[in-house]
């Protein structure tokens, strides 16, 4: 049984970089991260929801039963409450939290390790008894917090990443997290295509599943994911106008930007938020090939080289290999003499990981200038030792908003609240231009059509506010309200348009016409 579970697991190409041959056994504790937690206690919450429009098997009932979709949620958050006489949950409490997200909910807890590929060893054991930073089903702290949505790697946990999402909320953000798991049970089929957009739909699902909170600001939304976690959470922000920045934890989406090519929903130009992009140290000459590991891996990133419209952080952990990206890698994972770091290496790393992550969505999210700066310094000016961090920051192309995109936009919202639009649209783009002559056509050609005259008015209301000094636009609108059948406020633009310019022969005939 574990070893046809083990070999499910290698069913995507990546998994080939992931395998730890040629190991031992790692000695590590969570005192050794040593993440400096912010002022806030942390609050756990883990509970079932299901989404009614999807249906799902549980792969080892072996029956013809199909359910809704259940999503298994976890929830980190700050809190104020007294928890000194409380007991902070243990790592054993997470996996029990992976043993029913692995269905295999009556398995005995002295089984964990040797069912869940983890070495039971007399280290993992003392592990499991470690206490965290948080506390099981504490109150939520009064205000909006902004919220980071968390997807796991390759049919992993929600759970996978458990000290990171701890201290993000002790620094008062709220992480909400769900199993990654496949369309129609537990595992993933071989469509890669259809588990990422199943990923990116149980991603939309813990959205909504924040707007459901109170103490979650639905204005302040990230997301953060963890290898295969990256590829969906690209699908999710490309349709999703409402997420704000991006965190990439070693995202296959540097690996395998073809799946990405794969989606309907997939264009690079719509990645318009700020995103950061945690790699892997260089995998060793010999690591590719023993494994058999395309060297580009180690170089290519196509999906970096196509984002032209938002900022990009680019970091490279020379101590991290890919599992050390999570807190159940660092802990329980088998280190790999062929390439890692000593424990105390890798740990450091893991923390300057974190303290990126949380700078980053502090910059972004909170808009923190003290944050910025600590992404815009070099590592080194950060006190990161030297050769364990680089760095690269990409800047967005400068964008050119033409005429033609603001008038999609106009005509998306029928031609109203146009001051409005303008407004929001000038304070992106300071240089915006919206030319005199486009507006006199566009207004005309609308109000000239009897089912878009009252647009064509709200256009040369628009105009008319941006060149007041136009007395070609006047006589227009003046036009416009004549067709219209409004005689006396065509009187009143033509006459607009005639102090604006005495010798307008088109404004002098139509009020005498008027004036009748």
């Amino acid at each position: 049984m574990n070893t046809n579970r083990f070999i499910m697991r290698l069913t995507i190409l990546l998994f080939l970089i992931f395998l730890q041959t040629n190991s031992i056994v790692s000695q590590t504790s969570l005192d050794e991260i040593d993440l400096d937690n912010g002022k806030f206690k942390v609050g756990f919450q883990h509970y079932t929801s299901y989404d009614s429009t999807r249906t799902y098997s549980r792969v080892f009932d072996y029956t013809n039963k199909k359910i809704e979709r259940p999503i298994l949620v976890s929830i980190w958050y700050p809190t104020e409450q007294n928890v000194d006489d409380a007991e902070p949950l243990t790592v054993l409490d997470y996996l029990e939290i992976l043993k029913e997200e692995e269905e295999w909910e009556h398995l005995p807890n002295d089984q964990i390790l040797n069912w869940f590929y983890y070495q039971n060893t007399p280290a993992n054991q003392r592990l499991l008894t470690e206490k965290t930073t948080a506390y099981a089903n504490v109150e939520f702290v009064k205000g909006k917090f902004p919220t980071v949505i968390y997807r796991p790697s390759f049919q992993a946990s929600s759970i996978e990443n458990f000290a990171l999402c701890e201290y993000l909320a002790s620094h008062g953000f709220v992480v909400i997290s769900s199993p990654s798991r496949g369309t129609e049970t537990r595992w993933f089929s071989s469509n890669n295509a259809k588990e990422i957009e199943t990923q990116a739909r149980d991603t939309e699902f813990l959205i909504k599943e924040a707007g459901k909170l109170s103490f979650v600001d639905y204005e302040k939304i990230a997301l953060m994911g963890f290898s295969f976690g990256g590829l969906s959470n690209i699908i999710v922000q490309n349709r999703n106008d409402n997420i704000k920045a991006i965190v990439s934890l070693d995202g296959t989406e540097r690996y395998q930007y073809e799946s990405l090519e794969q989606s309907p929903f997939f264009d690079a130009e719509k990645i318009d938020v700020p995103y950061a992009h945690m790699a892997q140290k260089e995998i060793p000459e010999t690591v590719l090939k023993e494994d058999k590991v395309d060297s580009e891996l180690n170089t290519v990133f196509q999906l970096y080289d196509s984002i032209v419209n938002s900022k990009v952080h680019r970091l490279r952990f020379h101590n991290l290999t890919h599992s050390y990206f999570s807190t159940l890698g660092i802990l329980f994972a088998d280190r790999d003499k062929r390439q890692d770091k000593s424990d105390s290496e890798i740990m450091e790393s893991y923390k300057w990981a974190a303290m990126y992550t949380l700078n980053f969505l502090e910059a972004t999210l909170n808009k923190d200038k003290k944050a910025l700066g600590f992404m815009e310094n070099s590592p080194e000016n950060n006190g990161v030792g030297k050769k364990l961090i680089t760095q690269k920051i990409k800047q967005p192309q400068k964008q050119v908003f033409a005429f033609q995109d603001f008038n999609q936009l106009a005509l998306n919202q029928n031609y109203e609240n146009l001051v409005q639009l303008y407004d929001s649209i000038a304070e992106k783009h300071p240089s915006l231009e919206i030319p005199e002559g486009n507006l006199n056509v566009l207004g005309l050609q609308l109000v000239f059509n009897p089912e878009t005259s009252l647009q064509g008015i709200n256009v040369f209301l628009l105009a008319t506010k941006l060149y007041p000094n136009s007395s070609n636009l006047y006589d227009s609108l003046a036009e416009g309200y004549l067709f219209m059948g409004d005689k006396a406020k065509a009187v009143e633009n033509f006459e607009k348009s005639l102090k604006l310019n005495p010798q307008s022969q088109n404004a002098l005939h139509r009020l005498q016409q008027l004036k009748k």
